[in-house]
């Protein structure tokens, strides 16, 4: 039976690296004006998509708030050149990620919120031990220092949910935008039906920021001795509705 891990980045490293940048791309903010929530999302990043061929590519490189139509129209002009089933929230972020770094890199870099880095050296390692799912795409970052790995980019869309046994105080989600806000639970618990089967590394749906690995990439990581990343296993049962 598989089990299942929350991936952090650890409390204490002895490596310095440091990134500033963003995503050359991106879907416009929101202010919905049904429960007045703004939402700005930028968590979930599709680094292999290119916006390049849309003559309105411009109007994706900045970031801005935009009316809930706005969002929508602008959402559904790009769905073609994005894989089918991706989740395209706002503030969801295309292309390469362009910025500085600097410093020293452990071989997983989960640090920056918006882009999940990896040294290519650990990825081939990982994809060579049988690890599934994992996709690195060519960063755009120009280092400081002469020496520095390769770093890329692991794209890695929301699959999977939290059961809802670990958040019984969640409100209902805004019928508009559907906007669902809850604190993420102490304890929390994976609803096994709706974790996906062929990737062993994941970020929640309903918790972007929240990475999840499986058995297999935990005993890969930890036989191959990669570093940068803080493991702690999360239960997961099924929904019965």
């Amino acid at each position: 039976m598989t089990k299942f891990y929350r991936v952090q980045e650890p409390r204490q490293s002895r490596y310095t690296g440091d990134i500033t940048g963003r995503h050359k791309w991106c879907l416009p903010s929101i202010r919905c004006p049904a429960c007045g929530a703004s939402r700005a999302g930028g968590f979930t990043a599709y680094p292999s998509v290119d916006l390049s061929p849309l003559s309105e590519c411009g109007e994706y490189e900045k970031h801005r708030i935009e009316p809930l139509d706005e969002f929508l129209r602008q959402r559904e002009r790009i769905r073609p050149l994005v894989p089918t089933s991706s989740t395209l929230g706002p503030g969801t972020t295309f292309g390469p990620f362009v910025g500085t770094a600097t410093g020293t890199f452990s071989s997983l870099y989960l640090h920056f919120i918006g882009a999940t880095l990896i040294r290519r050296e650990a990825l081939e390692q990982l994809q060579a031990a049988g690890v599934r799912g994992l996709r690195g795409f060519p960063t755009q970052l120009r280092f400081r220092q002469k020496k520095h790995p390769e770093l890329l980019e692991l794209e890695l869309p929301p699959q999977g949910r939290l059961h809802p046994d670990c958040t019984p105080e969640r409100p209902p989600a805004c019928p508009r935008c559907g906007r669902d806000a809850f604190p993420f639970p102490e304890e929390p618990l994976l609803d096994a039906a709706s974790l996906p089967t062929h990737t062993d590394l994941f970020r929640l749906s309903d918790f972007e920021t929240i990475f999840i690995a499986t058995d297999r990439f935990v005993d890969a990581v930890r036989q191959l001795e990669l570093d940068g990343v803080d493991l702690r296993e999360v239960p997961a049962r099924p929904f019965q509705r």
